[in-house]
């Protein structure tokens, strides 16, 4: 078994938070949701932990990757509200034994398509940034991510959404998807934080090479 290692886990900005506590990062990543830093450093510190659950249970590595991915995501969501209870001194962290729990609950409901329908890459796409590529999405509005989805996801040309749109009652011409995709790219990048765009070195001037397209292969 290989336990992947994220480059990103040497960036400064992550590197600056590894003295602080599980229970310190989890207030940090409440308290300030426009950083991603914080919720990246919890991923690259308890990564080896869920990949080796995760890969102890998967049909095959290509499936473990995309389950672990899935994890992480999940895990996300669910610690904007957590709350953990106090902690004895010397006790095994509470935030651990959590992300040990969850984790199994996501091997226990996560059911990994056929390997040949998975297009997931993670280490083109390490889950931090599938987290917060995803969330920038969710901030877009409808009809921007629909294409840029169409476009990226299913590779349909902008002569194939505009068909499309047009059949849905949508008047736009192939020209017009073109310069919204490139306006939609701009937002998605401008909704992502501006640390996680540091550390993952997403250049906004060059934003068709940027990693940001990456998790619409997967979204």
């Amino acid at each position: 078994m290989r336990i992947p290692h994220f480059p990103e886990s040497n960036h400064r900005l992550v590197k600056s938070l590894f003295h602080y506590s599980d229970r310190d990062l989890l207030t940090l990543f409440q308290r300030y949701p426009e950083q991603g830093k914080y919720f990246t450093t919890i991923v690259c510190r308890y990564s080896p932990i869920v990949y080796t659950l995760i890969s102890h249970s998967a049909r095959s590595p290509v499936q473990g990757d995309y389950i672990f991915g899935l994890t992480w995501r999940h895990i996300f969501y669910e610690m904007r509200g957590l709350v953990l209870p106090p902690e004895d001194e010397g006790e095994t962290s509470s935030f651990q034994n959590w992300l040990i729990n969850m984790t199994a609950v996501c091997l226990n409901q996560f059911d990994a398509p056929p390997v040949e329908t998975i297009n997931y890459n993670l280490m083109d796409t390490p889950p931090a940034l599938w987290c917060y590529l995803e969330q920038a999405l969710e901030l877009m509005a409808a009809d921007l991510r629909l294409m840029l989805i169409m476009s990226e996801n299913f590779h349909w040309s902008e002569t194939r959404i505009a068909a499309y749109l047009q059949a849905e009652g949508q008047l736009c011409t192939p020209a017009q998807v073109k310069q919204k995709l490139e306006k939609a790219q701009i937002i998605l990048e401008g909704n992502l934080p501006e640390d996680l765009k540091i550390i993952y070195g997403i250049d906004s001037e060059n934003a068709e090479n940027s990693d940001q397209n990456k998790v619409l292969e997967i979204a």
